[in-house]
């Protein structure tokens, strides 16, 4: 959270003790009597850079809809609920079905990129994608519908098994390696389909 100066912190004090109270929001004008400000500009001023720094809110167009925004509500604007789908084999393919079974809650900024509607997540069982630092237990976060790049880890469904692996492309034909030299390569008899692309990874540790 950003840093407040002593003033910006008095005119969120003002606001805030207004609105709890039930009273009117201050106007501009009333702030800056409050403070003592010489204009309207100072204290429109300070209230612009509380705005930037996420502390209060305000309709535009809208008369003395300003409101301090909870520390809670700040919070929950950084985070991102993604869906899980079941788990995933990272071993030998196989023909799970992948089924909504709940939600991950992730902090956006951390994640260094923005989730979107086609972002899912799904849980690894196997040992076979741990060159790439992807183990039994984690969490792969994942975009349906992206373009697969050489080199970057798919859930793929391939010949009618699920599967998580490297998707590379070789004579210009795709196949899919293992990241353990236990499994081998997978080269797709009829039907290799990405279902999506590697974002993000969340690592759960044993308690």
């Amino acid at each position: 959270m950003n840093e407040l100066t002593e003033k910006q912190r008095n005119i969120l004090d003002f606001i805030q003790l207004a609105q709890q109270a039930g009273a009117p929001v201050p106007t501009l004008r009333e702030i800056a009597e409050h403070f003592g400000f010489k204009s309207s500009r100072a204290a429109a001023d300070h209230l612009d850079a509380l705005k930037r720094k996420g502390f209060i809110q305000s309709e535009i167009g809208k008369a003395r809809s300003l409101r301090v925004v909870s520390p809670f509500t700040q919070i929950r604007n950084q985070l991102a609920d993604i869906p899980i789908f079941g788990s995933i084999p990272a071993g030998s393919p196989d023909n799970r079905e992948q089924a909504v079974e709940g939600l991950t809650t992730v902090d956006v900024k951390s994640l260094g990129f923005t989730p979107t509607r086609n972002t899912f997540a799904l849980r690894v069982k196997g040992d076979s994608m741990i060159g790439k630092h992807i183990c039994d237990g984690d969490i792969v976060l994942l975009e349906f519908g992206a373009e697969p790049h050489h080199g970057q880890v798919v859930a793929a469904f391939v010949d009618g098994l699920s599967t998580l692996k490297t998707f590379l492309i070789k004579s210009g034909k795709p196949f899919l390696r293992a990241e353990n030299p236990k499994y081998r390569d997978i080269i797709p008899a009829e039907e290799l389909t990405i279902q999506g692309v590697l974002r993000g990874l969340i690592r759960r540790t044993d308690a």
